[in-house]
């Protein structure tokens, strides 16, 4: 399940990723994206992963699209997780765009806010 956090500044998505992401789940993200994009902006996502244990395969190819889509558009990301396998994650994504992406234990949650923020 993908739940949005909140949105407080006009290029920020903030979302809590729980369980298995589907493809519905990673279509929740399109208008938002579209939306900070629209206003001329870039995309900084802060993307906290609580309990997360993965994508299934729609929602796997699904956000493999979007973010093929859009790896340009994304400014910074911040993954927020508790497992080591999401911090390999992070760093698998690297090579695939020009934002700034960096891990934060699940601990470190308001630094990585205030890092997203800045």
């Amino acid at each position: 399940m993908l739940q949005i956090l909140e949105l407080t500044k006009k290029n920020l998505i903030a979302t809590e990723a729980s369980g298995k992401l589907t493809a519905k789940d990673i279509e929740k993200i399109h208008p938002l994206i579209h939306a900070i994009l629209d206003r001329g902006m870039k995309v900084r996502w802060y993307f906290e992963m609580k309990d997360f244990d993965g994508w299934d395969v729609k929602g796997f190819w699904e956000d493999l699209k979007m973010d093929a889509a859009h790896a340009n558009d994304y400014e910074k990301i911040a993954m927020v997780g508790e497992k080591k396998w999401q911090d390999w994650i992070t760093q698998f994504m690297k090579p695939f765009t020009n934002a700034e992406i960096r891990y934060f234990d699940l601990s470190d949650k308001q630094i990585a806010k205030d890092w997203i923020k800045a």
